[in-house]
């Protein structure tokens, strides 16, 4: 970890971002709009741009998915910066930093089962299927005359960690979004670091991660803009730097659910088999952004010309209203796909 004063933001540092795909089916549009905003907005202001495959999702990684992902964002004209590095190869950092919580005593060993959680009178279940944990489920984090407290020892045993949230508001500040603020103590409690198959969790591996590359620039769906708010108590605990965040609108499918790879014929891979140019997908990715008036073909240059400051800003407000969010309409993908 960079030795810099815990929470610290990035500062001064050479800017630096990612594509931090996951390989765990075939990216849709909605991932192409992302990451071509992305890769758009580094390259335009010469930040250094890094690909990083986000593999430690078990069995849903689909065998063949890590080159099948690299092939389509090198289809779509996304270059990036030195070697693609794949996390599940580097787990060695994540041992570290869950070592490096537990003599901060930051983290604790969590043998409680779903439903135990779920039946805690104060743990509510939120909208996206997320049940909090309490404070009054932790285990006794002060040793006794008998024995020691080992609830913080990280010896990777099949069991759940979980890190210490403390109450209190996390203000979290949005390149885009502006000022939000969440309280991770109510919203979710005392949330995975490490998981009883003995893998990190999502929140804890993005963060040692883009720490270890010295990403100073988090750009990603706003689906993703609470998980900021635990992210940034993690940067803390860890002592490294917290990068500035760029939270950007999903793309939303016929069906009115955000667009994912449940919607296969949408996939990008599918849509390239089939013989659909990539200039007439980044031409609707630029109209779905508002940056077009009309549906028209563009290559790589063209949209990156197209994203300027003023453009990302209406863009984002625009679809910060529900009623003005993009839908993957019948009609858009007809025109994507005629000759």
């Amino acid at each position: 970890m960079p030795d810099r004063s815990a929470g610290d933001p990035v500062g001064d540092a050479p800017r630096r971002t990612r594509l931090a795909p996951s390989p765990t089916g075939s990216l849709h549009l909605g991932n192409a709009r992302t990451f071509v905003l992305t890769w758009a907005i580094a390259r335009n202001r010469g930040w250094e741009l890094l690909l990083r495959m986000e593999d430690l999702d078990g069995e849903r990684v689909k065998p063949g998915a890590i080159e099948e992902t690299s092939a389509i964002l090198e289809w779509l004209g996304l270059d990036h910066d030195g070697a693609m590095t794949v996390q599940s190869q580097h787990r060695e950092r994540f041992r570290a930093a869950m070592e490096r919580l537990a003599a901060a005593r930051r983290i604790f060993r969590c043998e409680r089962s779903r439903k135990d959680v779920r039946s805690a009178a104060s743990a509510p279940h939120r909208e996206d299927g997320e049940t909090r944990f309490p404070p009054s489920l932790r285990p006794s984090l002060q040793p006794s005359s008998q024995a020691p407290c080992d609830a913080f020892r990280f010896d990777e045993e099949l069991v759940n960690y979980r890190l210490l949230v403390d109450p209190g508001c996390e203000p979290v500040h949005d390149e885009l979004f502006g000022d939000v603020e969440f309280d991770p103590g109510s919203e979710v409690g005392d949330f995975l670091v490490w998981m009883k198959l003995g893998v990190p969790s999502y929140q804890l591996a993005v963060v040692v991660d883009d720490a270890h590359h010295g990403i100073t620039d988090v750009i990603r769906g706003d689906d993703l803009l609470a998980s900021a708010a635990r992210q940034q108590l993690l940067y803390r605990a860890l002592g490294a730097p917290t990068p500035r965040w760029w939270h950007l609108p999903l793309v939303y499918g016929p069906d009115g659910r955000r667009l994912a790879k449940r919607h296969d014929d949408l996939s990008l891979a599918a849509l390239r088999n089939s013989g659909v140019r990539r200039e007439r997908v980044l031409g609707l990715l630029a109209l779905w952004c508002g940056f077009l008036d009309a549906p028209a073909e563009c290559g790589p240059d063209d949209f990156r010309r197209l994203v300027t400051a003023d453009t990302l800003q209406s863009f984002v407000a625009r679809e910060r209203i529900p009623a003005s969010r993009c839908i993957a309409t019948e009609e858009s993908i007809r025109w994507l796909r005629s000759p």
